[in-house]
């Protein structure tokens, strides 16, 4: 990270956010507990943790499809306490892109199809969708297989896909829910080697993910256990303590 990256103000902060499900009940659960979280503008960030431990849920509401119970949460120096729906929405839309396991793409439609769909949503003239969406493609190594369909190609040729669509709208945050998890070991250097050239674009990427192995190709990391975060040296350092069921050991 560079020291101009550094004067810049954080593009996610966090304190003391928390989420409580089913609040003041007999089921009340603690998903979230006081977590304070800065990530600057082009930081590569993994956040480990096991099933459970409360990653999907700082990933949610990171990327505004929930909200808090108590805290604060900028998102690139935006109070989003302060949005209505309509507002949430279009930040989502402009700031976050989001990348699945699953992919997530629409089995009927080509690859510039399912990239240029987010422009569906703006006032973006047809053909600049498709512009957009070839450009997006190309970045990705994927120039070539526009008109293909999701069942023409890999698995990792389909996240490609899904990594150029979430850049439709140029947006300075990539949030990723475990996207190796459905690859093979090669398959998934590979996308991980894509999220470098993303970071390196100025792009921050933010990792989410139970695997030692995917999280030592981020600049930092942290681990989540029992709904508090906590920054590592290093993945071995996240890795002190939990078994290697919890946290896969690269080459155990």
């Amino acid at each position: 990270m560079t020291a101009s990256r550094n004067a810049r103000p954080p593009v996610i902060e966090t304190r003391g956010l928390r989420k409580v499900y089913a609040e003041g009940g007999q089921s009340e659960v603690v998903a979230l507990n006081g977590v304070d979280l800065r990530i600057a503008h082009g930081d590569f960030v993994a956040i480990m943790g096991p099933s459970g431990s409360g990653k999907s849920t700082l990933m949610n509401l990171i990327g505004c499809l929930d909200t808090p119970s108590a805290g604060f949460y900028a998102c690139d120096g935006i109070d989003v306490s302060t949005l209505d729906a309509g507002e949430l929405a279009a930040l989502r839309r402009e700031k976050i892109g989001f990348v699945f396991q699953g992919f997530h793409l629409l089995s009927r439609m080509s690859a510039l199809d399912n990239v240029a769909m987010p422009l569906g949503y703006t006032r973006v003239p047809p053909a600049e969708r498709r512009e957009r969406a070839r450009a997006a493609l190309a970045a990705v190594g994927l120039g070539e297989r526009g008109q293909h369909r999701p069942n023409e190609l890999s698995g990792g040729q389909q996240q490609r896909v899904a990594i150029a669509r979430a850049l439709i709208n140029s947006p300075p945050i990539l949030l990723a829910d475990e996207p190796t998890g459905a690859l093979d070991s090669k398959t998934g250097e590979e996308i991980l080697a894509l999220f470098k050239r993303l970071r390196d674009g100025g792009r921050t990427v933010v990792l989410i993910t139970h695997d030692a192995h995917v999280a030592e190709h981020a600049d930092r990391i942290f681990v989540m256990r029992d709904g508090e975060l906590h920054e590592a040296d290093d993945a071995h350092s996240a890795l002190a303590g939990a078994s290697p069921s919890v946290f896969p050991v690269p080459g155990q």
